[in-house]
């Protein structure tokens, strides 16, 4: 999983970006490739298509450097909410197209179904990316080593109040990936990514 960046690592990303410094698109792909592509198979259950999905997504960033606000968050949440739309989009797009050549399995509704499935997997995998380090090594103990607070708090290095602050702030975060993803519409960002606007 990728480290969390300071805000001025952020700043000094996307101006060298825009300087057009293909050094600092190699640091950036250094830092974010695997989390990228553990994003897209999570939607997409194949590595091809998370390959290309993360080609796609550093390609965007490269030709559009200037869509990164780091008064909107930090650059880790940005690629992650990038790449989970792209992911979704993707999903969408190969699974009508099967549908329409008489490949695909189940009905539209049942491919629509799939995809908001896929949606809710992205946004609560975004939602874990963006949150704060302290809530999501929170949540990591919880899920992945079964953690109780009280075991949270030894690991972490707390109080038993605050792992449990946390922990209730984590799921409070996460509770939403259904309600916003399945409201009948797509959470911010969650379409294709725009077409590249320009060449290097």
């Amino acid at each position: 999983m990728a480290k969390d960046t300071p805000p001025r690592w952020d700043r000094r990303m996307q101006q060298r970006l825009a300087r057009g410094e293909a050094a600092a698109l190699g640091e950036l792909y250094d830092r974010f490739a695997s989390l990228v592509h553990m994003l897209a198979h999570r939607v997409l259950d194949d590595d091809a298509a998370a390959d290309q999905v993360t080609r796609e997504v550093f390609g965007y960033i490269w030709e559009n450097p200037d869509a990164y606000d780091p008064k909107q968050g930090s650059m880790r949440s940005w690629v992650a909410k990038l790449t989970n739309g792209q992911a979704v989009h993707r999903l969408r797009e190969t699974e009508t197209a099967a549908l329409a050549r008489g490949e695909g399995e189940g009905t539209a509704e049942e491919l629509e179904q799939k995809v908001r499935r896929a949606a809710v997997a992205a946004r609560a995998d975004y939602i874990v990316t963006s949150m704060p380090k302290p809530l999501r090594a929170a949540l990591e103990l919880a899920y992945r080593q079964r953690a109780d607070y009280r075991r949270a708090a030894q690991l972490l290095g707390v109080t038993e109040d605050e792992a449990r602050r946390r922990l209730r702030l984590g799921l409070q975060l996460l509770s939403t990936a259904h309600t916003r993803a399945l409201d009948g519409s797509p959470p911010p960002g969650y379409g294709p990514m725009p077409r590249y606007g320009h060449s290097r």
